[in-house]
Protein backbone atom coordinates (compact mmCIF):
# COMPACT_ATOMS: atom_id res chain seq x y z
CA UNK A 1 0.00 0.00 0.00
CA UNK A 2 1.15 3.57 -0.61
CA UNK A 3 3.01 5.19 1.98
CA UNK A 4 1.49 8.37 1.98
CA UNK A 5 -2.02 6.74 1.84
CA UNK A 6 -1.19 4.88 5.04
CA UNK A 7 0.28 7.77 6.77
CA UNK A 8 -3.16 9.71 6.04
CA UNK A 9 -5.34 6.46 6.89
CA UNK A 10 -2.97 6.41 10.54
CA UNK A 11 -3.44 9.95 11.08
CA UNK A 12 -6.73 10.29 10.33
CA UNK A 13 -8.13 7.04 12.55
CA UNK A 14 -5.75 8.52 15.68
CA UNK A 15 -7.81 11.77 15.11
CA UNK A 16 -10.42 10.01 15.33
CA UNK A 17 -9.87 8.05 18.34
CA UNK A 18 -7.90 11.32 20.20
CA UNK A 19 -10.65 13.86 19.85
CA UNK A 20 -13.69 11.17 20.60
CA UNK A 21 -11.42 9.88 23.90
CA UNK A 22 -10.60 13.45 25.03
CA UNK A 23 -14.73 14.09 24.36
CA UNK A 24 -15.07 11.75 27.36
CA UNK A 25 -13.61 13.73 29.51
CA UNK A 26 -14.07 17.28 28.08
CA UNK A 27 -17.95 17.25 26.47
CA UNK A 28 -16.95 19.34 23.61
CA UNK A 29 -19.05 16.97 21.27
CA UNK A 30 -22.71 16.91 21.64
CA UNK A 31 -23.95 13.38 22.19
CA UNK A 32 -27.77 12.90 20.63
CA UNK A 33 -30.12 11.78 23.39
CA UNK A 34 -30.63 7.65 23.34
CA UNK A 35 -33.27 5.98 24.57
CA UNK A 36 -34.15 2.33 25.21
CA UNK A 37 -31.38 0.08 25.13
CA UNK A 38 -28.21 2.13 23.88
CA UNK A 39 -28.97 3.90 27.02
CA UNK A 40 -29.40 1.13 29.71
CA UNK A 41 -25.71 0.21 28.13
CA UNK A 42 -24.43 3.44 28.05
CA UNK A 43 -25.94 3.90 31.33
CA UNK A 44 -24.36 0.62 32.72
CA UNK A 45 -21.19 1.34 31.73
CA UNK A 46 -21.69 4.67 33.27
CA UNK A 47 -22.22 3.31 36.76
CA UNK A 48 -19.48 1.03 37.40
CA UNK A 49 -17.29 4.27 37.52
CA UNK A 50 -14.30 2.95 35.93
CA UNK A 51 -15.29 2.13 31.96
CA UNK A 52 -15.80 5.59 30.73
CA UNK A 53 -12.29 6.67 31.84
CA UNK A 54 -10.87 3.28 30.76
CA UNK A 55 -12.11 3.76 27.40
CA UNK A 56 -11.14 7.05 26.78
CA UNK A 57 -7.91 6.60 27.96
CA UNK A 58 -7.21 3.33 25.67
CA UNK A 59 -8.38 5.66 22.69
CA UNK A 60 -6.33 8.56 23.42
CA UNK A 61 -3.43 6.25 23.95
CA UNK A 62 -3.99 4.70 20.77
CA UNK A 63 -4.96 8.00 18.85
CA UNK A 64 -1.86 9.64 19.97
CA UNK A 65 0.50 6.56 19.13
CA UNK A 66 -0.97 6.41 15.86
CA UNK A 67 -0.43 9.83 15.39
CA UNK A 68 3.23 10.28 16.59
CA UNK A 69 3.64 7.33 14.49
CA UNK A 70 5.38 4.65 17.75
CA UNK A 71 4.46 1.62 18.44
CA UNK A 72 1.80 1.03 15.77
CA UNK A 73 1.53 -2.41 16.19
CA UNK A 74 -0.04 -2.15 19.85
CA UNK A 75 -1.90 0.92 19.19
CA UNK A 76 -3.70 -1.72 16.29
CA UNK A 77 -4.14 -3.88 18.44
CA UNK A 78 -5.73 -1.24 20.85
CA UNK A 79 -7.97 -0.24 17.90
CA UNK A 80 -9.19 -3.30 17.04
CA UNK A 81 -11.04 -4.23 20.39
CA UNK A 82 -12.28 -0.34 20.28
CA UNK A 83 -13.41 -0.80 16.75
CA UNK A 84 -15.00 -4.10 17.13
CA UNK A 85 -17.05 -3.06 20.32
CA UNK A 86 -17.83 0.70 18.27
CA UNK A 87 -19.51 -1.62 15.42
CA UNK A 88 -21.09 -4.37 17.51
CA UNK A 89 -22.95 -1.52 19.44
CA UNK A 90 -24.16 0.36 16.79
CA UNK A 91 -25.18 -3.14 15.01
CA UNK A 92 -27.05 -4.64 18.27
CA UNK A 93 -28.26 -1.27 19.36
CA UNK A 94 -27.94 2.32 17.48
CA UNK A 95 -28.07 1.25 13.76
CA UNK A 96 -28.24 5.17 12.88
CA UNK A 97 -24.81 5.57 13.57
CA UNK A 98 -22.90 2.32 11.78
CA UNK A 99 -21.01 5.23 9.27
CA UNK A 100 -18.34 6.28 11.59
CA UNK A 101 -17.94 2.98 13.59
CA UNK A 102 -17.39 1.46 9.87
CA UNK A 103 -14.94 4.20 8.95
CA UNK A 104 -13.42 3.30 12.36
CA UNK A 105 -13.35 -0.43 11.85
CA UNK A 106 -12.24 -0.23 7.65
CA UNK A 107 -9.12 1.78 8.58
CA UNK A 108 -8.30 0.27 11.58
CA UNK A 109 -8.15 -3.35 9.21
CA UNK A 110 -6.60 -1.33 6.30
CA UNK A 111 -3.40 -0.48 8.74
CA UNK A 112 -3.28 -4.13 10.07
CA UNK A 113 -3.08 -5.38 6.73
CA UNK A 114 -0.40 -2.10 5.90
CA UNK A 115 1.41 -3.48 9.14
CA UNK A 116 0.60 -7.59 8.41
CA UNK A 117 4.24 -8.36 9.59
CA UNK A 118 3.84 -6.97 12.92
CA UNK A 119 1.05 -9.47 13.72
CA UNK A 120 1.99 -12.32 11.62
CA UNK A 121 3.19 -14.02 14.24
CA UNK A 122 -0.55 -13.25 16.35
CA UNK A 123 -1.97 -15.22 13.92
Amino acid sequence: MNSKLTMAFRLLLGLILLVFGLNKFFHFLPMPPMEGAPADFMGALGKTGYMFPLIAITEIVAGALLIINKWKGLALIFTAIISVNIVLFHLALAPAGIALAAVVAILNILLMYANWKKFKTLF
